[in-house]
């Protein structure tokens, strides 16, 4: 494994140490300072510990210190301390135009043999008359959670 070296400003150093000193942050961002301030190789360090020490002091892996050290070496100490946001992007599966269809037909009449109407049914209806390829019920159950319709309102009583 390749080793990364941690040296820190003075101005790193200050930085770190009121992140750990305060209680206004994250826990992950507070052990991710502690640890970057005990690896820290620099001349502002007086000493600086062992890896096997931190990992029995703060009860973390050997793993999430290396990790840590690569994190901070390649990509700055914003990153080392905050981590990065998930680069996915899912596209939104329900727009308007199908939302109008899916409340349009869970306010009509259910289908013969049944009472009213439930998501499964509703996910094969939207289906089948092709305002959508393919839906589950779970994402018809947000759809109709976020409108506050309820299915089962006549029953109720």
């Amino acid at each position: 494994m390749k080793k990364y070296k941690i040296t820190l400003t003075k101005e790193e150093r200050e930085e770190l140490k009121r992140i750990v000193q305060k209680g206004k942050h994250r826990s992950q961002k507070v052990l991710n300072a502690l640890i970057l301030l005990n690896c820290d190789e620099g001349e502002y360090q007086d000493k600086r510990a062992k890896n096997e020490e931190i990992s029995r002091i703060l009860q973390i892996s050997m793993r999430k210190i290396d990790r840590l050290k690569k994190t901070f070496v390649e990509k700055g100490l914003e990153t080392a301390l905050n981590g990065t946001k998930g680069q996915r992007v899912y596209a939104k599966k329900a727009d308007g135009d199908f939302e109008a269809h899916l409340i349009a037909l869970s306010c009509s009449d259910p289908p013969e043999g049944y009472s009213r109407w439930t998501l499964r049914l509703l996910a094969e209806k939207v289906v089948e008359l092709e305002y959508i390829d393919k839906i589950s019920h779970e994402t018809i159950r947000r759809v109709l959670k976020k409108t506050k319709l309820n299915l089962g309102a006549n029953n109720v009583g």
